[in-house]
C-alpha cells in the first residue's frame, strides 16, 4: 500500500513537473515574441526615415553584368531521385573546384550542405550538366521553380523595387526579357539563348545520408557560354556616356572563374571593366558585388583591376573570410563559419579595409585613378554589418543596414510582411566590437535596434588614421526559408540604395 501510494506521488510530481516546464516554455516562447515585436517595431522604424516623396528625383543606378535563367528545387528530393535513394561514398571533408563527373558533384554538394555555405561551381562536363538539367525538367511541375536570374537583373530589380532609375547591362533572349520590368533599360544584345543554372535550394534540418544542414541555404551549377565573355561590357560602356549614374554597380565576375579562356581573354575582358570604372566621374559612387570564388588567380586580377577602382564592397561571411585570406596569405578559402561571431567578422572587415586603404596610399601616386574604399557591407544569416569612412558620400547607414535586414527576412520567407511569430533571432542582446581584449560592447535594445559608433583605424607604416562609422542590424531570420538564391543580391541593392 506505501509502495502504491509512493508511486503516485512520483507520478504526481512528474505531471507537475511537466506542467511547470510547459508553462516556463510558454512563457520563454512569449517572451521572445516580445522581444521580437520590439525589434522588428524600431528596425521599420529606421527603415522608414529614408522613404523618399514623390518630389525627389530617382536616383540613377547602372549595374552589369549578364543574366541567366535559374531552375530551382530542392537539393534532397532532387539528389535522392537522381540516384534513387542509393547514398553513394564520398568524403566530406574536400569540395574540388570544379565539377567534372557525379562524384565530384556529390563531394563538392556535401562538402557545402553540411558547412551550411553558399556555393557555386561551374560544371567543366557539359555532358553531365546538360544530363542534370534533363532529369530534372522531368520532375513533377510543382516541385520545379523557374525565375530570371544572374546577380546584375537581381540587383536591378530590387533597385527598382526601391524606387531608382535603373540601367542594365546584359544579354538575354526573347524568352528572358519580358520576366524584366519595364522601367529597367536595357544594355546588351538579344540572344538566342540564355545559360540556365542549377539551383539546389535546402532548408536548415534538412537531410542528405549522415549529413544535416545547419542552415538554408543553396548549392548553385552551372556551365554558362555567354555570361563568362562579360559580353554586354561595351554596350553598357556606351549607354554610360548618357546616363550618368549616381551608382556603378559591377557584378557576375564569378563566372568567370575556372572558365576555360583562351590565354590572354580573360585578362583582356577585365580590363575592359576596370577601363569603364576609372572613365566614370569621380562623384559617380562604384560598387563591387563579390560571389563564390575558388580560382585564385582570378582574384588576384580582381584585386588588381577592380578592386582599387571601387569605393564599395558587398560580400557574405564566406566571401568577406575568402578575401582577406587572398590579401594575407596569397591562398583561398572553401567554406568558412556559417554563424561567424560578430566580432570576429568586424575584426575581418577592419583588416580588409586596411589592406585596401594601404595598397590606396602607396599605389595612388603611380596611378590617379584609384580610389580609397569607403563603404564595405557584409551580410550574414544573422546580422548585417556596414562600415562608411565618416562624411563620406554614403549616408544613412543605421538606415541602410536595417533595410537590408529586413530585405533579408522578406526575400527568403517571400513576404513583404514580417510576421514575429515566423522570426528567429539568432544574434545575441549584446555584442563585442572586436575580439581584441577589453573591447567596448555593444547593446541592442528598444531605444537603438541598430547600434552605431565611431572608430579610428590605423594603416600603413606611419599610422595614418580614418575614422569610420560602423552600423550592426539584427536579421530577423526567417524560420521557413522558401527562397535563398539571390538572397545576398536583393540585401545589398537595398542596403546601396538606401545610401545614395
Amino acid at each position: 500500500m506505501r509502495a502504491l501510494k509512493y508511486m503516485g506521488w512520483i507520478t504526481g510530481c512528474s505531471v507537475f513537473t511537466a506542467f511547470i516546464s510547459i508553462i516556463w516554455q510558454a512563457f520563454l516562447s512569449l517572451q521572445a515574441l516580445n522581444k521580437t515585436t520590439v525589434l522588428l517595431t524600431g528596425l521599420l522604424a529606421i527603415e522608414s526615415e529614408v522613404k523618399r516623396s514623390g518630389l525627389e528625383p530617382a536616383p540613377k543606378v547602372a549595374v552589369g553584368y549578364g543574366a541567366c535563367t535559374d531552375l530551382q528545387i530542392n537539393a534532397t528530393e532532387f539528389l535522392d531521385t537522381y540516384y534513387r535513394q542509393r547514398m553513394p561514398s564520398v568524403s566530406p571533408d574536400f569540395a574540388a573546384n570544379e565539377v567534372s563527373n557525379e562524384h565530384e558533384l556529390l563531394q563538392s554538394f556535401v562538402y557545402y550542405f553540411k558547412n551550411g555555405a553558399a556555393a557555386e561551381r561551374v560544371v567543366g562536363n557539359s555532358t553531365l550538366f546538360k544530363q542534370l538539367i534533363s532529369y530534372a525538367k522531368q520532375l513533377d511541375k510543382e516541385r520545379i521553380h523557374w525565375y530570371m536570374g544572374g546577380n546584375a537583373p537581381l540587383m536591378a530589380v530590387r533597385f527598382v523595387m526601391e524606387g531608382a532609375d535603373v540601367l542594365l547591362g546584359a544579354h538575354m533572349s526573347k524568352k528572358l526579357r519580358p520576366l524584366l520590368p519595364k522601367e529597367i533599360s536595357l544594355a546588351g544584345d538579344e540572344i538566342d539563348e540564355d545559360d540556365i543554372h542549377l539551383i539546389l535550394e535546402y532548408k536548415a534540418g534538412d537531410r542528405w545520408g549522415p549529413y544535416e544542414a545547419p542552415r538554408a541555404n543553396r548549392y548553385i551549377l552551372h556551365n554558362d557560354k555567354n555570361n563568362p565573355h562579360l559580353r554586354s561590357v561595351e554596350q553598357l560602356t556606351d549607354a554610360l556616356k548618357q546616363y550618368h549614374p549616381q551608382l556603378l554597380v559591377v557584378s557576375g565576375l564569378q563566372m568567370m572563374d575556372m572558365f576555360k579562356f583562351s590565354p590572354g581573354v580573360r585578362e583582356a575582358r577585365l580590363n575592359q571593366v576596370k577601363q569603364q570604372l576609372i572613365n566614370q566621374p569621380r562623384d559617380t559612387l562604384q560598387h563591387f558585388e563579390f560571389a563564390s570564388y575558388v580560382e585564385l588567380e582570378l582574384l588576384q586580377k580582381l584585386r588588381q583591376l577592380v578592386l582599387p577602382y571601387v569605393d564599395s564592397l558587398g560580400m557574405n561571411e564566406q566571401e568577406l573570410s575568402n578575401l582577406r585570406e587572398v590579401q594575407q596569405h596569397g591562398s583561398t578559402t572553401q567554406a568558412t563559419d556559417w554563424n561567424p561571431r560578430l566580432a570576429h567578422t568586424l575584426d575581418q572587415m577592419r583588416e580588409v579595409f586596411i589592406s585596401l586603404a594601404e595598397d590606396y596610399h602607396s599605389q595612388r601616386q603611380a596611378d590617379s585613378q584609384r580610389r580609397l574604399i569607403s563603404r564595405i557591407h557584409v551580410h550574414t544569416l544573422a546580422y548585417q554589418a556596414i562600415l562608411t569612412i565618416a562624411n563620406s558620400k554614403w549616408k544613412n547607414t543605421r538606415a541602410a543596414a536595417a533595410k537590408a535586414a529586413l530585405t533579408a527576412h522578406r526575400y527568403v520567407c517571400k513576404s513583404q510582411f514580417v510576421n514575429p511569430e515566423s522570426v528567429l533571432l539568432v544574434l545575441d542582446d549584446s555584442f563585442a566590437t572586436s575580439a581584441q581584449k577589453q573591447a567596448p560592447r555593444m547593446r541592442m535594445s528598444a531605444a537603438n535596434p541598430v547600434p552605431c559608433w565611431q572608430e579610428y583605424i590605423q594603416f600603413g607604416p606611419s599610422r595614418q588614421r580614418i575614422e569610420v562609422e560602423i552600423c550592426v542590424a539584427p536579421v530577423l531570420v526567417c524560420r521557413v526559408a522558401k527562397k535563398t538564391a539571390g538572397a545576398g543580391d536583393n540585401i545589398s541593392a537595398s542596403g546601396l540604395v538606401a545610401q545614395l
